[in-house]
């Protein structure tokens, strides 16, 4: 699968900074160009808290950070 626009929805806005929620099939979001077609929407250090895996044996909760935005290539950690 791949990014799905309408997983994707704002929690909380303030300051510039976004707290996201997303919910996917997926069991890898970190992968290269997977939240490009978000990036005019995304911030360097919003948050996103994803449930991953959703269909497979062990779904999961995660907090991701946006640690870079570079000419619409949105780059996604695990965040620690």
């Amino acid at each position: 699968m791949s990014y799905e626009s309408a997983n994707l929805s704002v929690l909380a806005y303030a300051n510039n900074f976004t707290l996201w929620h997303y919910r996917t099939e997926d069991d890898d979001i970190t992968t290269d160009d997977y939240f490009n077609t978000a990036s005019r929407m995304m911030n360097v250090n919003d948050l996103i808290i994803a449930n991953v895996d959703t269909d497979g044996v062990s779904p999961v909760t995660q907090f991701y950070i946006v640690t870079d935005i570079t000419d619409g290539d949105v780059t996604v950690a695990q965040y620690s």
